[in-house]
């Protein structure tokens, strides 16, 4: 199971080759960030349909993939975090290749994983605490990513008002 994440990580991350082309490091961490929003909606042992949709539509906006490609990349990452033993695998791609602002975007984007369903998870925050500390953001940026998505979740929910 070891050798296996190790090898997908190896091939896929940081020595990654399609049809002759290597990739740059920018689509290997993009893999990685996946893992992470994945990781993010399984946290609370909970598959929510929301959830879900949110990881799908965050890496098809963040990294320009089409259906298939999103849907091969989700289902890959999965299987990773399945059989991942811990976060380094992947926040340690975050820290080679992104910069502050790309790492506040990556917490951004795991608060919005565990804040669509409108339930806040323990577990969500825990892992999100986690990574945040393993990629070297500082807790300000945590909490104003918090912040951030909870007030664009909420207005999102609330509903016009016709004058």
């Amino acid at each position: 199971m070891i050798s296996k994440i190790k090898t997908f990580f190896q091939d896929n991350i940081l020595n990654p080759s399609i049809e002759g082309k290597t990739e740059t490091p920018l689509k290997n961490i993009q893999k990685a960030s996946a893992a992470l929003l994945i990781e993010t909606m399984l946290s609370d042992n909970l598959i929510d349909a929301k959830e879900q949709q949110a990881v799908k539509s965050l890496l098809v906006r963040s990294f320009d993939l089409s259906s298939d490609e999103c849907d091969e990349l989700f289902s890959l990452a999965k299987s990773e975090v399945a059989d991942s033993t811990s976060l380094y695998e992947f926040t340690g791609q975050v820290n080679l290749h992104f910069s502050a602002d790309d790492k506040f975007e990556l917490i951004k984007q795991m608060w919005h994983v565990a804040l669509i369903d409108n339930v806040l998870d323990k577990y969500e925050e825990s892992l999100i605490r986690q990574v945040a500390d393993l990629i070297y953001l500082p807790h300000s940026q945590f909490i104003k990513a918090k912040s951030l998505v909870k007030n664009e979740l909420d207005l999102l929910e609330k509903p016009l008002i016709n004058s």
